[in-house]
């Protein structure tokens, strides 16, 4: 039996299948930016096919991480990154591409938190991905928070900085704004006066470059704020630092764990900030329990 997992990102796609010992993956990028849903979904189709071509046996399940807002009746109704997508009914476009198959989905940052606390063996925490945004969630007593019902945890849309940089949302000062890969390589580029690449700032992070460590210093300044502020709300056992772009930097959760110390308050302790073990994988793993219904804390389609 094969458990298919999807992590659908605003740049590239994760694939993953399991099938006893068995497992494959594939990662690919979206089309060329402006494309249109139906041409991502025709890449996507393109790649599940080749990903299961020697795969043995049908697909149970199919259990998809998803960037995009998407309302209780499986519509998208917002996503900044593949604006096509809005209107989409998300329900109506993937079950064609697996007949036969179970189809769910869930926000990509609660299938993440999910997926590092099952992998840490702790039922309360929070998760902050950083990527080409700021995924995360709050998982309380073993259970994704504010739960399914209720929406997903949007901590890369919370507040840290209202004069900060203006976030795709409208807003000025989310996290994600002022965190996420893309914001960091933009700074980057101009405390350093040209261009700037995700390696340009690993290697300037390595060779203690002024404008690297500025750089990266704001972007963990931030992630600090937002983990203080959920530790006060949420007091979890674990605060975990995740997402490829985090994962790739020297020293990075070093950084915001020394930010989010200082500013603690007296008296009141801070849960222990780590990096995520899952690395940039989160997502994709949480979409493969819940394909596998490993976790029930999910009311989502089928």
């Amino acid at each position: 039996m094969t458990y298919l997992g999807i992590d659908i990102g605003g740049t590239k796609v994760a694939l993953r299948a399991e099938n006893g010992t068995q497992s494959q993956e594939a990662v690919f990028p979206w089309p060329r930016p402006g494309s249109t849903a139906h041409d991502d979904l025709d890449a996507l189709a393109t790649q599940v096919r080749a990903l299961l071509a020697s795969t043995h046996g049908p697909v149970a399940s199919v259990g998809i991480a998803m960037p995009a807002t998407v309302d209780g009746t499986g519509r998208v109704t917002t996503w900044p990154n593949r604006p096509s997508w809005t209107g989409l009914d998300l329900r109506g476009a993937l079950h064609p591409l697996f007949p036969g198959s179970r189809v769910t989905w869930a926000d990509d940052g609660d299938l993440a938190a999910l997926a590092e606390a099952d992998a840490a063996g702790c039922r309360d925490l929070v998760y902050l991905g950083v990527g080409t945004g700021i995924g995360g969630g709050m998982v309380v007593g073993g259970r994704p928070c504010p739960g399914p019902d209720r929406g997903s945890c949007e901590v890369g849309h919370m507040i840290v900085d209202s004069a900060g940089p203006r976030c795709d949302c409208g807003r000025r000062g989310c996290v994600q704004a002022i965190a996420s890969g893309p914001a960091t390589l933009r700074r980057a580029a101009r405390l350093r006066g040209t261009a700037t690449t995700f390696d340009d700032l690993r290697q300037g992070l390595r060779d203690d470059e002024p404008w690297a460590a500025a750089a990266v210093q704001e972007s963990c300044a931030a992630l600090a704020v937002a983990v203080v502020n959920l530790n006060e709300l949420a007091h979890p056992s674990l605060a975990l630092i995740g997402g490829g772009f985090a994962d790739g930097l020297p020293g990075f959760t070093d950084r915001v764990a020394a930010a989010a110390t200082a500013l603690t308050r007296p008296g009141h302790q801070l849960a222990p900030v780590r990096a995520a073990a899952l690395g940039g994988l989160s997502s994709l793993r949480g979409a493969l329990l819940l394909a596998r219904g490993t976790h029930s804390g999910f009311g989502v389609p089928g």
